[in-house]
């Protein structure tokens, strides 16, 4: 394992989405009369609108990750976000800071790409393991983000924001020292002959991509618009902060979680079990308040995770050559399709109301179940190394 680059990635993924995850808290506090005066609907289509830069432009980023062999694109992207994020703090209408985000999301595009390469390469048989090592480190940063945001904007409002991107320059610097060397660890699926299970190509492509709309939807939908249900319950910014933070540091430990799992059990049944599970937690954290939240926010949120690292690295691993396109096409896949969902949800919500929305997404993870059940399993990794070409050095 390859700590030094593991550690590098990892680190500029916790500081990035640090500055992602406060996204979601700018745009409620946006949404007050005395700013730009938003709907649900404007908070979900604004959120989308970001998630669309960062997420579509991933396989482009990708591509480049896999010529480059995973140098410089992770930390370029880093400092493209934190300009344009700081930036954004500042913009005098909505559309012109709106504009500011999504331009500073093609960052995190490149980020996320790069890392989804980085990662798995630099754990070498472990590479789920290494890989939610990864997402570990960007889930804390998404939990501990809105925790910061939300008590900055309390304590000083929107223009305190930029401070915190700011802060995240040290992992610039991190990695583009310690990931300016190219990859040669490929780790890739033994095949046990038919990958497919009987099924077709496009049959498989169709239930992968079901499976990733509808457990994306459900934690993407909850993450971007949690603030604003707590915020109708009349809550405070550094109140919902702290509880979309405990939230979503559970969903980090069950990435994490799922490197283990996903080494030593059968991948595709360690998906179903794991999104079966999140759904009654879902539904109790959403008519609880008190420890009966934090009771079920934590098990909702830390079972629905667990399948996110399994499907980025089952993808990767049956096209070892194109780790940073396929890496990219996937997790953008990831961001794009939840955030569609919560802009469409956001829109229902402003003709249904807010709960009843989020109580019949928490219901899609068992869809999401069930087209997993109609995946083949894969086989654990092995390792292939590959030469460097000359052009890389």
């Amino acid at each position: 394992m390859n700590v030094k680059r593991l550690f590098a990635t990892t680190y500029g993924h916790f500081s990035i989405d640090i500055i992602n995850s406060s996204t979601a808290m700018v745009l409620t506090a946006m949404a007050a009369p005395d700013r730009f005066n938003l709907s649900v609907g404007d908070i979900a289509l604004g959120a989308l609108l970001y998630q669309i830069c960062a997420s579509m432009s991933q396989p482009i980023f990708g591509s480049l990750t896999d010529r480059l062999q995973g140098r410089w694109v992770a930390g370029v992207g880093l400092l493209w976000t934190i300009i344009f994020y700081s930036t954004a703090m500042f913009m005098p209408s909505y559309p012109t800071f709106l504009g500011c985000l999504m331009i500073g999301g093609l960052g995190s595009g490149a980020f996320h790409a790069a890392g989804v390469f980085n990662a798995p390469a630099s754990g070498g048989n472990r590479s789920t393991l290494a890989t939610s090592i990864f997402f570990l480190g960007g889930q804390t940063g998404l939990a501990i983000g809105p925790i910061i945001a939300g008590f900055i904007l309390s304590q000083t409002g929107i223009r305190g924001l930029p401070f915190t991107a700011v802060a995240m320059l040290p992992a610039v610097i991190v990695m583009l020292i310690f990931m300016n060397a190219p990859v040669t660890d490929l780790p890739t699926a033994k095949s046990s002959g038919n990958v497919t299970g009987g099924k077709s190509t496009v049959t498989l492509v169709i239930l992968f991509m079901l499976l990733i709309t509808l457990r994306s939807g459900t934690a993407q939908t909850f993450s971007t618009l949690l603030p604003k249900y707590f915020d109708l319950q009349g809550m405070q910014p550094n109140e919902y902060g702290l509880l979309l933070g405990w939230f979503t540091f559970l969903g980090a430990l069950g990435t994490f979680s799922s490197g283990f799992l996903g080494d030593r059990f059968d991948r595709r049944w360690t998906i179903i079990i794991s999104l079966l599970i999140s759904t009654p937690f879902y539904l109790w954290m959403l008519n609880s308040d008190g420890t009966s939240y934090y009771i079920a926010s934590a098990i909702a949120s830390f079972s629905v995770s667990i399948s996110h690292t399994i499907l980025i690295v089952m993808a990767q691993e049956l096209a070892p050559k194109s780790r940073g396109l396929v890496g990219g096409l996937v997790l953008g896949f990831i961001f794009a399709s939840g955030s569609t969902v919560a802009w469409l949800a956001g829109e229902v919500a402003d003709i249904t109301g807010l709960p009843p929305v989020l109580n019949a997404l928490a219901l899609l993870p068992i869809g999401a179940a069930i087209c997993a059940l109609l995946l083949p399993g894969v086989k654990k990794a092995e390792l292939i190394i590959s030469p460097a070409p000359a052009a890389a050095d």
